[in-house]
């Protein structure tokens, strides 16, 4: 099951004279991500480096900023997915304190301040939710009501027309169960529609 974090948490390396600031935070797109890096940027003038990676689906990335191919954007990267996380920013700021610390010394050092922040960090397990839509005679709205009070079901709107049309959302792996016992329960009288695609997100 993937993890995200709930907050960002930093950590400070001192490496051979090298300061290495890392932070983990909670991100779920590129384009915010390289807003969050810009403006460390700015915060930190001197830095030499400002490397990051996300994992984020298909928006993730890594970056070097800089550094040798490889020693700092991708090792960033290998520790947010070793953790089983999504929808994680990593960043580490860089000063350069005057010792070169080597391809190995490099990878190190970021995989480090990663996964020091990540060791207070808080994880959350993302649950998947399945949205769905129905309609079912006015008789069955309490019969309805209370399944999926009972699934833990999230109500999402209620329309009353020529039968009570039922949105909800629940968690993907409860979906199947409750789709098979109010199949039973409603003797087929309960009508399922198509969800936009749009309107899941």
């Amino acid at each position: 099951m993937p993890f995200t974090i709930a907050t960002h948490v930093h950590s400070e390396l001192i490496i051979k004279k090298s300061r290495f600031i890392g932070c983990v935070q909670p991100m779920t797109d590129r384009a915010s991500a390289q807003q969050v890096v810009n403006d460390l940027k700015a915060q930190h003038p001197g830095a030499c480096h400002v490397c990051w990676a996300l994992l984020a689906g298909g928006q993730s990335a890594a970056v070097d900023d800089g550094e040798p191919s490889g020693t700092a954007g991708r090792p960033m990267l290998d520790v947010l997915r070793h953790q089983d996380l999504e929808g994680v920013l990593a960043t580490v700021v860089r000063y350069f304190g005057g010792i070169k610390l080597g391809a190995g010394g490099l990878v190190r050092a970021y995989t480090d301040s990663v996964a020091q922040a990540l060791l207070q960090a808080e994880k959350t397990a993302i649950v998947r939710q399945r949205t769905l839509r129905c309609t079912v005679p006015y008789a069955m709205e309490g019969m309805l009501r209370r399944e999926l009070d009972g699934a833990g079901a999230a109500l999402l709107n209620v329309e009353h027309g020529e039968h009570v049309l039922f949105d909800f959302s629940l968690p993907e792996t409860a979906a199947t169960a409750l789709l098979a016992h109010l199949h039973e329960a409603g003797n087929g009288r309960i009508a399922w529609l198509k969800v936009e695609a749009e309107e899941e997100e």
